[in-house]
């Protein structure tokens, strides 16, 4: 029985795309199609729609979605974030880490299969066109281990050149992310030679598509990509997962016509292996949860297919938990997952307060290093202030300022300025004070910073006097 559970647990010393020599195997997987694969390509193809047409998407005349490292600008759902706003940015990716962790307890990788567009990009689109050019799996097999000929030559050219040319719209794509449609449009429009550091970014990024989606493929998924090696640490037997239900399938058997299984001490399972056909990472989801597994859903249509047609239950392999199989239990939240959202709903509403909250000019205001007071007359005296002010909004704004508190007087030195949206703008402040209201070496008192009649911001200094 020991040698009989270490061959039964062999699966699980190496990936099902490695040989024992170390050498890659070519998943050819099987097309189907089926309820589950038609929901998930309602979600992927909407999320294209929406990938694709992001860069064009403009809120309060920015973009929906930018990440401008160069200049350091990045703009979210039309709002724009500086370097000063970093903190926010570290506890959205505290928020997106924890989102992470949460959707990887409660739902196992359901991101992998519906969202990651790794998956979406490779099964929706890339193997859509590979079936429509080289046919099924048995086809593609067939033609890979074909010598080459002039049919063979012929189909690579047609395919290798479609997905080229997908990569390269997926590399335009991202780079309008990152600089903006217009500056996009300007380096398609303008001599090459003016924008050879962006032309040389395509074509990388275009080749590094190309090469994922035409070789390496569910290596991404499998070798690379750290959520498949976190899933082990994160899950536990009350997740969802693609789940075969051994309790019902086993004792695996083939399917003879007219035959009472259970009499016979037969499961459900009728052995088929379309479940390992179809999978795109080449696993046998019957062996339970797997590192490899992308909850893809092929497995699941594709039983579902054979039990209908043999007159079966569906739901032999399903979303549920293996907690909820071993037990016969409907599924429910655990308290580590209630703890867990509870975590995420606290860190998103600080995430939302703080955006929310968040000043629309920033300033900072500070005495000039290194000066003093300066007497101007009998009861007068004067500090010079270095201010620095960052507009934040999608705006521009007229500035001026006014103390709040204090009994001072705040002048700009050149005047009220216009601040230009992004722009950040530098100015000395002298700002009087009557001897009566200096009440020691350091007198503090408020200034208000306003855009027109509106005040946006306060800042409270202290006015450097003379001590009594």
């Amino acid at each position: 029985m020991a040698d009989k559970g270490r061959f039964d647990e062999e699966f699980r010393d190496k990936i099902a795309t490695v040989d024992e020599k170390g050498r890659r195997i070519w998943i050819y997987p099987k097309k189907q199609l089926g309820k589950y694969f038609t929901k998930r390509s309602i979600v992927a193809y909407f999320l294209l729609v929406l990938m694709f047409s992001g860069p064009f998407i403009k809120i309060n005349g920015e973009p929906l979605l930018m990440m401008n490292i160069i200049e350091r600008k990045f703009v979210i759902f039309g709002q724009i974030f500086w370097p000063a706003d970093i903190f926010i940015f570290a506890i959205g990716m505290i928020a997106f880490i924890v989102l992470v962790i949460v959707f990887t307890v409660v739902f196992g990788r359901l991101f992998c299969g519906w969202v990651c567009p790794q998956t979406i990009f490779m099964e929706m689109v890339f193997r859509r066109i590979e079936y429509w050019i080289d046919g099924d799996w048995k086809q593609q097999e067939k033609l890979d281990k074909m010598k080459w000929n002039a049919h063979k030559i012929s189909k690579r050219i047609l395919k290798w050149g479609i997905f080229w040319v997908i990569s390269f719209i997926i590399a335009n794509t991202f780079l309008a992310y990152i600089v903006g449609i217009e500056e996009l449009q300007a380096i398609i429009t303008d001599s090459p030679a003016d924008h050879i550091s962006s032309l040389i970014a395509i074509i990388i990024f275009t080749t590094v598509f190309f090469a994922v989606f035409a070789w390496f493929r569910e290596q991404v998924c499998t070798t690379v990509c750290p959520y498949g090696r976190l899933q082990g640490v994160l899950l536990d037997k009350n997740s969802i997962v693609v789940a075969y239900d051994h309790k019902r399938g086993e004792q695996r058997a083939k399917f003879k016509k007219s035959e009472d299984r259970e009499s016979v001490g037969k499961g459900d399972c009728i052995d088929c292996h379309q479940c390992v056909n179809v999978c795109p990472t080449g696993i046998d989801i019957r062996n339970g949860t797997q590192m490899e597994c992308i909850n893809c859903t092929l497995c699941m249509d594709a039983c579902d297919f054979m039990m209908e047609n043999v007159g079966l239950e569906k739901g032999l392999i399903r979303y549920d938990s293996e907690e909820s199989i071993r037990t016969r239990k409907p599924w429910k939240l655990t308290r580590r997952a209630k703890a867990y959202v509870a975590l995420m709903i606290g860190i998103i509403g600080l995430l939302a307060t703080l955006i929310l909250t968040r000043d629309p000019i920033e300033a900072t205001i500070l005495r000039v290093k290194g000066s003093t007071y300066t007497q101007v007359d009998e009861d007068t005296y004067t500090n010079i202030f270095n201010a620095s002010f960052m507009n934040k909004t999608n705006n521009d704004q007229n500035v001026r300022l006014e103390v709040l508190s204090g009994n001072a007087s705040v002048e700009i030195i050149g005047g009220e300025f216009k601040l230009e949206r992004g722009e950040i703008e530098k100015k000395e402040l002298l700002v009087r004070m009557d001897i009566k209201y200096i009440t020691g070496p350091r007198t503090p008192f408020t200034i208000g910073i306003y855009s027109g009649d509106t005040l946006i911001e306060k800042e409270t200094v202290e006015f450097f006097g003379p001590g009594f």
